[in-house]
């Protein structure tokens, strides 16, 4: 039997013990499973308390079930769930009787959401929206991926797709007619029309995403400057808690530390770097390697300096100046630290701060600079339609295709209407409707079991 065809079934819910663990079977062999274990079916869709036993009629545990018959089940297979108590032995009995059952093995990671795929209960799209839902850790996040969830770019890609196609009929009937006088041209028209105005609409969504997708990750902010100006003290106040040593010996800090803040709703990795020196420990030489390394990749740079110490460009070590500003990534604000020991104070000028890290003076406003950031960073992704690059690189090859047919109809249908069903096949692959088994592995194995 292939592996498709097997009932599978997994631990849903939390990881052992808890007060309630839900098991989940899905296939075939589902109703079976669920009469072997709990004597009869109950009435679809209805919890019913049953005393579940083993194959030799040892009791397992007091639970409530569900029968969710195909294809009206979240996997359009026959579905059975086990509501039992959370506690390892239990769990270890019921999953043990489960397997003792022909032809069912346990699930692989994502398994149930990829047969809902493939089943038509879910686009590609929207099984991506469930991935970002399960590992959102802000609200905006989860705002963002509920909306994948509930169609938000599907059903945009779905009529785009329907009214290339029919497009693409208008011309290919031109071609087929091409010895009828007018008609081709009173076909063509039309279809330039409607190509036209969905290359529009396509270039507007890509043009408003600003960094949508960056919304899923994060945005990475990096600590950076010289040894003992505060670095590990000012991480401790953002993270509001002791994640870095502080120490008054220059070097502490050997390695890259990292903390997750939620800054009003929008992901921000916080990233304490090794202090930027000569130095002859290869240990530190190293530290001071992966300091540079990380602040060149990040996002925006809050370059640590003591009071109104002088800062150059020649100061930050293959580092952007904080006067660029062209809206790129790699922004570098000045911090100027211990304001509460000297006449030092914020100069007013965009991307320069003033703070004592260690009495906590400026902080708020630190942080409101770096709200204001993230909201400018990631753009509209309140509303964003694309939420990977996988789906902005397929929705610009639809969009090039688009402008490509525009430019050949006139003195080629027959490769104007070829990039038309270039551009219907970009959109098919964006809803895994065509030709997507080697993106589906890369998917699927990334959630969790039973999911």
């Amino acid at each position: 039997m292939h592996p498709r065809d097997q009932t599978i079934f997994a631990l849903s819910s939390g990881r052992a013990p808890s007060a309630i663990a839900v098991v989940r079977v899905s296939g075939p062999q589902a109703g079976l499973v669920l009469t072997t274990l709990a004597g009869k079916l109950p009435a679809p869709r209805q919890a019913s308390r049953r005393l579940l036993h083993d194959g030799g009629g040892q009791p397992i545990d007091d639970a409530v079930v569900l029968w969710f018959p195909g294809p009206g089940s979240a996997t359009g297979e026959d579905i059975a769930e086990f509501h039992v108590h959370g506690g390892r032995a239990v769990l270890s009995a019921l999953l043990a009787a489960i397997s003792l059952i022909p032809n069912t093995r346990a699930a692989e990671p994502g398994e149930f959401t990829r047969r809902a795929f493939e089943n038509g209960k879910l686009d590609l799209t929207e099984a991506e929206g469930l991935d970002d839902l399960i590992h959102a850790d802000t609200d905006r996040q989860r705002r963002q991926a509920l909306r994948q969830l509930q169609g938000l770019l599907g059903d945009r890609a779905r009529d785009w797709r329907e009214r290339i196609i029919a497009a693409s009929a208008l011309i290919e009937a031109g071609i087929d007619f091409s010895d009828e006088g007018d008609v081709p041209a009173e076909l063509r028209a039309p279809a330039v029309k409607a190509i036209r105005a969905l290359h529009d609409e396509i270039i507007k969504v890509l043009a408003a995403q600003g960094h949508s997708e960056r919304l899923r990750d994060g945005l990475v902010v990096a600590i950076a400057g010289e040894p003992n100006v505060g670095k590990s003290t000012l991480i401790n106040q953002l993270a509001r808690r002791d994640v870095a040593i502080v120490s008054p010996y220059a070097g502490t800090t050997r390695d890259v530390i990292e903390v997750q803040l939620d800054l009003d709703g929008y992901p921000v990795t916080v990233i304490d770097t090794a202090g930027i020196r000569e130095t002859d420990d290869p240990v530190e030489q190293e530290g001071v390697r992966r300091a540079k390394a990380r602040a060149e990749d990040a996002d925006l740079v809050l370059w640590l300096v003591e009071g109104e110490q002088a800062v150059t460009p020649d100061a930050l070590p293959s580092l952007r100046s904080s006067g660029e500003d062209d809206g790129s990534f790699g922004q570098v604000w000045i911090v100027r630290n211990k304001i509460d020991l000297s006449q030092a104070r914020v100069a007013g000028s965009r991307g320069e701060f003033g703070i004592s890290a260690s009495r906590g003076d400026g902080i708020p406003e630190l942080v409101e600079g770096l709200v204001k950031f993230a909201a400018e960073f990631f753009g509209a992704s309140e509303g964003a339609v694309v939420t990977r690059a996988r789906q902005r690189d397929l929705l610009s090859r639809a969009s090039e295709s688009l402008r490509r047919s525009l430019e050949l109809v006139e003195d080629g249908e027959e490769l104007a209407a070829e990039e038309l069903r270039a551009a219907a096949y970009a959109l098919g692959r964006l809803l895994g409707r065509v030709d997507v088994e080697d993106v589906l592995g890369a998917i699927f194995q990334k959630f969790c079991i039973g999911k």
